[in-house]
């Protein structure tokens, strides 16, 4: 699994930076473009490395002040054919899949939890097909819903702010997550109404019984062991980029229904739900951030005990 890094830099640093790669075992192809850069000026660094290799390479160019005059970008390589890539792979200390790119995680994170009108827009149109999904007891309207919302991101990104200690990120992923809940609950409170006067359902919904939904309003000791693992495995795919097991964090987790009752409980007057429906909605929220938070530290100490710059004892064989 190799990544590449694009780099800027100001031509007093160059031979600086090509040792850098060139010294560490996890580089597999390296390109020095002299003053090929316009803006910011400078000569342009590619260097393919194995995923294990870049977090260690992108902390020395930042020691070195590469980001702040010059520039670092980081791209994923889907597949390289090459045997120099091989070695790479088998020669950087520790596993590509268990690699975390620190800065990767943070960019990620920061970027996709701001607060923006697409955010609002799946929040508010996932929290009005749980009440639909509600109203009519339906459980795959409920998974649908779940996999939709999209708040698990400024979830993980409270999560690295803390472990990162920024302070100004955990504010802005803060925002995002409170704001969004409370537009998508003022909307979906809104739309039960508009369907209460339509005469298409009244109060009595809230105690009709529905085997299908019933658990979003029934929080136990199991939500808390559900948001406690949907944190820890939602962390898990963005540290070590497989976003595919995400689809089953969105999936076990009921934050977005449990909005979708509050709302629906906020039009009907429904108190003992309302209080039912924010608990459940308070515990997966917290066992998410705590166990996201906890896995990252986790993480954190267990990488920096990888050494760097270090090849593997075992010998490359032949290509």
């Amino acid at each position: 699994m190799l990544l590449q890094l694009r780099v800027t830099v100001p031509p007093d640093r160059t031979g600086q930076v090509r040792d850098l790669f060139e010294k560490d075992p996890g580089t597999a192809h390296l390109a020095v473009l002299t003053g090929a850069s316009v803006s910011p000026a400078g000569d342009l660094v590619l260097a393919d490395v194995a995923r294990e290799s870049a977090d260690g390479l992108v902390a020395a160019l930042r020691d070195l002040d590469v980001h702040r005059d010059g520039a670092i970008a980081i791209t994923s390589i889907d597949a390289a054919v090459s045997g120099a890539a091989r070695r790479a792979e088998e020669r950087a200390p520790g596993d590509g899949a268990d690699a975390v790119v620190w800065e990767q995680v943070v960019r990620t994170t920061d970027a996709d939890s701001a607060l923006s009108v697409s955010y609002l827009a799946f929040l508010t149109i996932a929290t009005l097909l749980a009440g639909i999904a509600i109203i009519n007891d339906s459980a795959i309207l409920t998974i649908g819903a779940m996999v939709l919302g999209p708040e698990f991101v400024p979830l993980a990104a409270l999560a690295v702010a803390a472990v990162q200690h920024r302070p100004a990120s955990a504010r802005r992923a803060l925002v995002t997550l409170v704001a969004g809940f409370a537009v998508a609950i003022a909307i979906t409170a809104a739309a039960t109404l508009v369907g209460r006067g339509l005469g298409w359902f009244g109060p009595e919904l809230l105690g009709a019984d529905r085997p299908q939904t019933g658990f979003i309003t029934s929080p136990d000791r199991w939500s808390l062991v559900v948001a406690v693992l949907a944190g820890v495995a939602g962390v898990l795919s963005l540290t070590s980029a497989k976003s595919g097991a995400l689809v089953g964090v969105f999936i076990s987790v009921t934050t977005v229904p449990a909005a979708a009752d509050m709302a629906i409980s906020l039009a009907l007057g429904g108190g003992a739900e309302l209080r039912s429906a924010a608990t459940q909605l308070g515990i997966n929220l917290a066992g998410i951030i705590v166990a996201a938070t906890l896995t990252l530290a986790l993480q954190r100490a267990v990488w920096r005990r990888v050494p760097r710059a270090v090849p593997r004892a075992a010998a490359v064989g032949p290509d």
